[in-house]
This record gives structure tokens, sequence and C-alpha cells, in this order.
């Protein structure tokens, strides 16, 4: 789990590279929390789940990342059918426990604050290990702290945040120079609306994008989410992907 196989793995901060002009790097939503990254050459699938139907046209991936184990976010047979000799993916200690011993040596299980460098493998790519993690003390058991992983990446002179399955925690609304985020709503699993869009007031993403927004009652009000993002910040851009077309 710990190999490094010509990427290295980071325990302290890395110092960004120099900035590059923006670049358009495609997003493309697959469903709830799963979906994929393009820049250039460079593919990244995040919780791939829906089984390997779903990525047989998809161009393979460069790197894959796993935030949690439930099953909206690691299953087996897709992550199996996904994977490829070169790809080194990214997952957290109780998801690499499930994973056979044939593809164990391939990849990396770090904890929070850690960081694994992917430009020594020549992808412009780096991933930053987040926390996630429920505040409410109801809904604790759903993620503790220091079992899931959120990510942030340095992809095509920008910075990506990919929250996973998490409240508002301080870790969050701290985050600094964030291009694009990720940001889940759903309850009783995550946050509502109200607290996903106060902490994107602070953080103060250029470009957020609303997901993971399906909880047990149905889909969260992302239009509210947007209203009050706006209505606290005009600069901040709310994006709204359909990550639910099949439902």
């Amino acid at each position: 789990m710990d190999s490094t196989n010509n990427i290295e793995a980071i325990t302290d901060s890395i110092i960004p590279a120099e900035k590059k002009s923006l670049s358009e790097i495609k997003i493309k939503p697959i469903n709830h929390a799963s979906f994929i990254l393009e820049y250039e050459d460079i593919v990244i699938y995040v919780d791939p789940v829906g089984g390997p139907e779903v990525y047989k046209d998809e161009k393979p991936p460069s790197a894959i990342l796993v935030t949690d184990i439930h099953g909206d976010h690691f299953d087996l047979e897709t992550f199996l059918a996904v994977m490829t000799d070169s790809v080194q993916p990214i997952v957290t200690v109780d998801v690499a426990i499930k994973i056979p011993d044939s593809v164990k040596y391939n990849l990396f299980a770090p904890k929070n604050s850690h960081s694994i460098n992917y430009r020594k493998a020549g992808l412009d790519l780096v991933v930053y290990v987040v926390p996630m993690y429920n505040l409410r003390e109801e809904a604790k058991h759903f993620h503790p702290k220091g079992r899931g992983n959120g990510y942030v990446l340095e992809l095509g002179g920008k910075r990506i945040y990919i929250s996973g399955d998490t409240e508002d925690i301080p870790e969050m609304r701290s985050l600094k120079d964030i291009d694009i985020a990720f940001v889940c709503m759903n309850l009783p699993y995550t946050m509502s609306v109200e607290s996903a869009a106060s902490a994107v007031l602070d953080f103060k993403p250029k470009q957020v994008y609303p997901y993971h927004y399906k909880g047990t009652d149905g889909f969260s009000d992302v239009e509210k989410f947007k209203s009050l993002v706006n209505e606290g910040n005009k600069n901040i851009e709310v994006i709204q992907l359909d990550w639910y077309k099949n439902q």
C-alpha cells in the first residue's frame, strides 16, 4: 500500500509549482459522488461506482481517487474493472483493506494531511489529502473523523477541492486559493444547503459545483444553494450539472 513506484509520497506540505495560465478542465458527472476530471492527457476518476459498463466507453484513468468505504463511493467490481497496470489509485485505509493483494502493491492509502506527488511520474498532478467528517452528534457515525478523505488537487494550474462526504468543517472553511470546488449537500448524511453555502462563502472558490445532493428525502434544493452563495458573494460562480440524469 505504500509503494512509491516512481510517484513520491510526501507527508509534509508541497510548495506549489508556478501556476500556468488557467486551462479548461473537462468535468463529466457520472452519478451522485462519481465523476471524471480531464485535463490534456490526464484523466481522473473520482469514486468510480455503478458497474464496469458505466465506464466502458471512457478514456482509461491516469489516477483514481476514492473518498470513503460506502457503496456510493467504492464498489470493488467497478474499481477492479477500471484499474490498469499503470494507474496508482489513492484510497482510504478502510477501502484498501477490501482490495485484493494482487493490486494492493500499486495503490496509496494515505491518512489526512498527507500528499501524493504524481509529477515524478510525468503527470501534472499533486493530490493533497484533507479531512472529511460529520460535526452533528447524531450524524458522527455516518462519517467519523479520520476515516474518509477529501482531496485538493493541483491540476493544470488550478486547485480543485473534492469534499467527499462531510459537513462544513473548519478544515473546509479555511481552504485557500481554490479555483474549483465540488461540495456535497444531502441530509442526514452530510450537510444542509445552508451549511454548504456558508462554508463556500468562507473559503471563496472561483467556481463551485454542488454534487452529492440526493438524501433520504429526495434532492437537496441546489437552486437555494446558488441563491445563498450569490447573495453573499456575486464573484463565486455556481455551476449546476446533471448528476442524476438517469433518475
